[in-house]
């Protein structure tokens, strides 16, 4: 891989993981779309939590699974600040991580392809469709 390339794809990670670390702590606390239509037709107390009315947002429950990024943090670390910032840095990690990979096997299977090609067609002799 050119040094270009190279310079590109580490600046690039360096971004992701200062906007994941850093930046993701200044998001939005309210609900998304998704969430404020499921709260469409509650009733909440003052701390915002769900005490009644009619809305799909009463049957939620606790992940069963749970997890060590569950809900935007990880599990054990008490500063919500730091817990945020690195469950996004981890995943920013885990995605660079996995797209590399996968590219890497498609580059090197698509390699291996070619020079299978290129040696087929040193093999058949001249003259002769192979």
């Amino acid at each position: 891989m050119k040094k270009r390339s190279w310079g590109f794809l580490v600046g690039g990670l360096l971004v992701a993981l200062l906007l994941a670390g850093v930046v993701s702590n200044f998001a939005s606390a309210h609900p998304d779309g998704l969430d404020s239509s499921l709260r469409e037709g509650c009733t909440f107390d003052a701390e915002d939590n769900v005490t009644g009315g009619s809305c799909p947002a009463l049957q939620e429950k606790e992940h069963e699974i749970g997890g060590p990024l569950a809900d935007y943090g990880i599990a054990g670390i008490d500063n919500e600040f730091l817990s945020t910032g690195l469950s996004g840095v981890l995943g920013v990690l885990l995605t660079f991580a996995v797209a590399g990979g996968a590219f890497w096997l498609v580059r090197r299977r698509g390699s291996h392809a070619a020079n299978r090609a290129d040696a087929t067609a040193e093999q058949t002799p001249a003259g002769r469709a192979g």
